[in-house]
């Protein structure tokens, strides 16, 4: 019957996606068999047809050439060592709840055969930090999203700890009118940086302290020379001091680290043959200075002369 046939084709779309690969081919007759199971009594003409309309839907279905021909699904949408690669960066990240990278991780299973699946579970060991318990973040990452691409307002409460640890609302629960104008992924965390009413001017709140995020009518507040780019490279881990310019003298075999650091455009000169000055505009903050000291001495802050020795307060203190 019509029905029976189509019914067949998904069933044998289904289990060549699931169940082979480039290592575990299928023969006719496993396809027939895999048919018997679920009711279909069919003869080999009927995979060989059937085969040949998923080929040309455009299902790469590769064939062996032996005594007996056996089949496999060869490109994917997902290359394995690319599946990998995600299921890592889902493994590792501390924004993601440990029971949310495990639906993830099993959903990412579901795009390669069950041989390769297997091959996903793997486990990447982080240095000491927890992952969160709030899933409520996934909803407020959606929701900042969808306000930034409408240029509309959200409104939203923030939290912060006791020193028993213990989550309280900030400003005994003031909902904050926002309007975001960029997401920003920084040392595993997201920030939600945009025109804060509350404190006149751009800010930035971190996404998993956000909470009761919802949706305005309100027109989102614009700064048109608001640029999320250069906004991450002046205000190193989202501190919002001051941007003053920083005069830098640097040894010559770091460069590449300010240029990873501040771009190809960062303003430099030559000072002598083993030195040059970089002059850059960066907020003095204590992410700023630990930066500085990761060199150890060879950048040495110039001017002025309040960053310089609050640096040196920095390093007295952390002595």
């Amino acid at each position: 019957m019509k029905n029976e046939s189509q019914y067949g084709l998904l069933l044998l779309q289904r289990y060549l996606y699931e169940h082979t690969d480039d290592q575990h081919p299928a023969s006719v007759a496993d396809i027939l068999a895999f048919w018997q199971e679920h009711g279909i009594q069919a003869g080999r003409k009927s995979v060989y047809s059937a085969i040949e309309v998923l080929q040309s839907s455009g299902m790469d279905i590769v064939c062996v050439k032996s005594t007996q021909n056996r089949y496999f699904v060869g490109e994917r949408l997902f290359e394995l060592p690319e599946l990998k690669l995600l299921v890592d960066a889902v493994e590792s990240s501390r924004f993601i709840t440990a029971k949310k990278s495990e639906r993830l991780i099993e959903k990412l299973g579901k795009l390669t055969s069950e041989s390769h699946a297997r091959q996903l579970d793997r486990h990447i060991y982080m240095d000491g930090t927890a992952k969160p318990e709030n899933e409520y973040i996934y909803y407020s990452v959606d929701e900042i999203h969808n306000a930034i691409q409408k240029k509309r307002q959200i409104t939203f409460q923030y939290y912060e700890y006791t020193p028993q640890k213990e989550k309280i609302l900030k400003h005994n629960g003031y909902r904050y009118q926002f309007s975001p104008y960029a997401l920003i992924w920084s040392r595993d965390c997201y920030y939600a940086v945009g025109w804060s009413e509350k404190h006149g001017k751009i800010a930035q709140f971190r996404v998993d302290r956000m909470t009761a995020v919802e949706p305005l009518e309100h027109t989102a507040v614009q700064t048109p020379d608001f640029d999320p780019a250069e906004y991450v490279r002046k205000v190193f881990g989202m501190y919002p001091d001051n941007l003053c310019t920083v005069e830098l003298l640097c040894d010559n075999e770091i460069m590449r680290s300010v240029i990873d650091r501040f771009g190809e455009n960062v303003q430099t000169e030559t000072v002598d043959e083993q030195h040059f000055r970089a002059t850059v505009e960066v907020a003095p903050s204590p992410p700023f200075f630990s930066w500085v000291f990761t060199f150890s001495g060879k950048i040495r802050i110039v001017s002025p002369a309040a960053v310089l020795e609050e640096m040196r307060d920095m390093a007295a203190w952390l002595k």
